[in-house]
């Protein structure tokens, strides 16, 4: 498949952005040079630019200003939160102090994909809920969350008058079934045209992308789940723990192997000579006959 660079608006986005982080394009204030100027040094036409800028806009890395110039963010509100637990976009917005709400929701009821049933282990052919939406912060697309639910799981009339943008609020809320763990998958994904139009991006922007399977206390699958996340708004992290099996920190060596093996043996009870072990005794004993006698000597009181 044939793949399309980026655009020329977008190389130039891409440079106006690497001269930002470099602190040569913007002043003390944060206020960038003249279209005028950017346009002549990065060698583009105006037309060009102003779609630039729009981009860096709408990415909230600067801030256009009628009349006075177009200014370096500040920054925008950034919800960080451990992978460990699992909680709603809802609650991670609360809990950080950021703004956060649902825009466009598509709710459809229509056959699960194979990837879909076996994700939620239910024989093929059957009937889901697609719960697909854009989250907010703001004006701003920050998210794209997709929820895929059997049908028995959620009644329809609950998406559509009480669905706030979470379904896992919503089945926390309601209390069945009863909830345990998620099995999650994290990696790098580039935007689609789809979800570049709906997230306000360029195709094959960086997302990172959330992949998770949502059980009940009896084992069942009830939610299968992809998330789409903008990195400039979310910061997750894990902790890891050391683990208590780990070698010491210049690795075991081959005489504690060899003491760990010797010791496994002394617990499980002293080893049955084999043949080879009897002919070495034997050919020993005959060289040197009084060996036995000394050892008993040695050992005597």
């Amino acid at each position: 498949m044939v793949r399309r660079g980026p655009t020329l608006a977008r190389q130039a986005a891409l440079e106006i952005l690497d001269g930002i982080r470099s602190g040569e394009l913007a002043g003390e204030d944060g206020l960038l040079p003249s279209e005028a100027a950017l346009s002549q040094r990065l060698g583009v036409s105006r037309a060009t630019l102003r779609e630039a800028l729009s981009q860096l806009e709408h990415s909230g890395m600067i801030v256009r200003r009628h009349g006075i110039g177009t200014f370096v963010s500040r920054g925008q509100p950034l919800m960080e939160s451990g992978l460990e637990q699992l909680e709603s976009l809802e609650t991670l917005a609360r809990r950080t102090g950021v703004d956060s709400h649902m825009g466009q929701c598509d709710i459809e009821e229509r056959v699960a994909t194979r990837v879909e049933a076996d994700a939620l282990g239910l024989p093929a052919p059957v009937r889901v809920f697609a719960v697909e939406r854009v989250m907010l912060s703001g004006e701003r697309p920050v998210a794209y969350l997709i929820d895929v639910v059997p049908t028995d799981v959620l009644d329809p009339r609950q998406l559509r008058e009480s669905f706030h943008g979470s379904v896992l609020d919503l089945l926390l809320e309601r209390g069945d079934p009863p909830l345990q763990h998620s099995h999650t998958e994290l990696c790098a994904e580039a935007a689609s045209p789809e979800l570049a139009r709906a997230m306000r991006l360029e195709p094959g922007d960086p997302l990172l992308r959330l992949t998770a399977q949502l059980y009940t206390t009896d084992g069942r699958a009830v939610d299968y789940s992809v998330s789409y996340f903008s990195p400039g708004h979310f910061r997750f992290h894990v902790i890891r723990r050391v683990s208590q099996l780990a070698p010491p920190s210049g690795g075991w060596t081959t005489d504690r192997a060899s003491d760990r093996a010797v010791d496994g043996i002394g617990k499980q009870g002293a080893a049955e000579p084999n043949a080879s072990d009897r002919a070495r005794e034997t050919g020993d004993a005959a060289r040197d006959p009084d060996a036995g006698d000394r050892e008993l000597a040695a050992v005597s009181p």
